[in-house]
Parts: C-alpha cells; structure tokens; sequence
C-alpha cells in the first residue's frame, strides 16, 4: 500500500514532456515589446473641470471694548481726548489701504470727519484711536463713526464717543 501511495504521488509531480515548436509554427513563445501609439482622447474641458470661482470677501467690524473714556466720562472744556476701541476685524477681507471711519452721527469734535483705519487681518482684534478735541461750551456730545470699505459702502458694528464737557 505505501509503494503504491509513493507511485501516486509522484505522478502527481511528472510534468508530461513540452513539445518544442517547429520551425514552421505561426505563433512565436516571445513577442518582444514594440513601440506602439497611444491614442490619447481630447474633448473641450467641461464645465466640472473649471477652476470654481473664488467668493468676494466680506467686510464686518464688531465692537469689543471702550478701551479709554468710558461713554458718559466728564471732560475739560477744550481737553485734548485720546480715544480707544478694541474691534475685532470679523469678516473676511483684510482692512488695507483705502479703509477708512467715517463720522455717522453727531460733533466731529475736533477730528474732521474721516480718519484711516488701521490694517488689521481677517480674524484679529486691533485698537482704533481717534484724537478729539473737547468743545469749549458745556454740554452732553456724542460722535459716532464707522467702518468703510475702499468701495465706501459702510460696514460693521459703529463705535461711539459719548461725553459730558464741563467748564
């Protein structure tokens, strides 16, 4: 019985003889490799392949802090005022050249009514300073001012001075 296990098992791996090919044969063993063209396809781009456009950014400006001169502080008829905002630039558009406050409402008090604005990136907080000057009448005053893009559309939450001068 094992003999004839063995005997079968080796038939197993005999491999029956390769027959050569004839010299007459039509179809070679190896084909070596040729230099063949590659048909590439072109078609117009479609509208799914275009660059999609960028959106405009968007201006904001919101209000954090009186950093000096709390709203309703008493002054020096004709005092020299150096007033501070922290804002926060919170939209998208970077404030560069051509930003501008501009007064809204009430006394330019002493400031004209223009200033720059200073630069500040999309997402950052910056102080704005204006230097007003005190009336010399006593009396209750309020500026208000805001943000203006270089297209001069208006923008954001407005900042105030609100003060009392006194004599």
């Amino acid at each position: 019985m094992f003999t004839a296990l063995m005997l079968i098992l080796q038939g197993c791996a005999i491999t029956p003889p390769q027959r050569a090919p004839s010299a007459d044969s039509q179809s070679p063993l190896f084909l070596p490799p040729t230099a063949a063209l590659l048909q590439v396809e072109t078609s117009p781009l479609s509208e799914q392949s275009q660059p999609t456009p960028t959106l405009p950014c968007v201006d904001s400006l919101t209000f954090i802090s009186d950093l000096t001169i709390p709203d309703g502080s008493t002054i020096q008829a004709g005092a020299s005022i150096d007033k501070r905002w922290e804002v926060e630039n919170s939209g998208t558009c970077n404030w560069e050249s051509g930003y501008t406050l501009r007064l809204i409402a009430g006394d330019e008090l002493g400031a004209g009514t223009q200033q720059a604005l200073i630069p500040a990136r999309s997402g950052t907080r910056t102080v704005v300073r204006i230097l007003f000057q005190a009336p010399a009448e006593p009396g209750s005053y309020r500026s208000a001012w805001q943000a203006h893009n270089p297209q001069g559309q208006p923008f954001g939450d407005p900042i105030f001075i609100d003060i009392t001068v006194e004599p």
